[in-house]
């Protein structure tokens, strides 16, 4: 086994790839926010647990019909389960995606007088909020940086350029946590997200593009030849 020493020297050289890393989505993504569309907390929560198995962009294509008829959470809490569904059935899952909104509704209209919590245990009470929907919510609308949201981009991209080894969300997280910075927690996320979708795409990634060329550890892609490299 490493000893320790050794160890120490692996996560500052992680570190320092983390902070490179960081550099170039900054350049990349100077302006971030959450892909999904929301006016208030209540609304980022409802549709960050819509999210789960489905794109933002269906989720923001279905969201301004359920607002319109639940703005608040009395309004959801108090609503009927079939006209729910109605409404978020487009996004699959949406008989269980229905009761887990009606139910988080209901719970913070009952535990929380209809306020959003700002700690991650409070948060991970509310039905169908587990730990990467808090900390989309406490780290998006209230600044608070609780931990690394690990959606699918972030678990990818992340093993791609070498931050993490694992494919479980939990410990990629406690990877991430390690060697970023913790005032880049919240933005690191976004900006994946963003290079996700826009250049490192899963099938065809745009790797000529990517501000992150000269970092990127390319675990489990081939060999790129010929391509130009931005200096640090």
């Amino acid at each position: 086994m490493p000893q320790a020493s050794e160890k120490a020297i692996d996560l500052a050289a992680q570190k320092q790839h983390a902070a490179k890393v960081v550099r170039r989505l900054k350049r990349g993504y100077p302006n971030v926010t959450c892909a999904l569309t929301h006016n208030s907390a209540y609304q980022l929560v409802v549709a960050t647990i819509l999210s789960a198995q489905c794109t933002d962009e269906r989720v923001n294509a279905t969201t301004p019909a359920l607002f319109e008829k639940y703005p608040h959470a009395q309004d959801l809490a108090d609503s009927r389960q079939a006209d729910v569904e109605q409404i978020i059935k487009p996004l699959g899952f949406f008989r269980a995606k229905a009761t887990n909104i009606r139910g988080m509704a209901t719970k913070l209209i009952e535990d929380f007088d209809g306020e959003l919590p700002r700690t991650l245990d409070e948060m991970t009470s509310l039905p169908g909020v587990g730990r990467k929907t808090a900390n989309v919510v406490l780290g998006t609308w209230f600044g608070l940086a609780t931990g690394v949201v690990v959606d699918t981009h972030v678990k990818r991209i992340s093993g791609l350029i070498g931050l993490t080894e694992s494919k479980n969300p939990e410990i990629i997280e406690r990877d991430l946590i390690k060697v970023l910075p913790k005032s880049e927690w919240i933005n690191y996320s976004h900006r994946l997200i963003h290079h996700g979708r826009a250049v490192c795409i899963a099938r065809r990634p745009k790797c000529a593009d990517c501000v992150l060329l000269d970092v990127c550890q390319r675990v489990g892609l081939p060999p790129l030849e010929d391509v130009t490299v931005a200096a640090d």
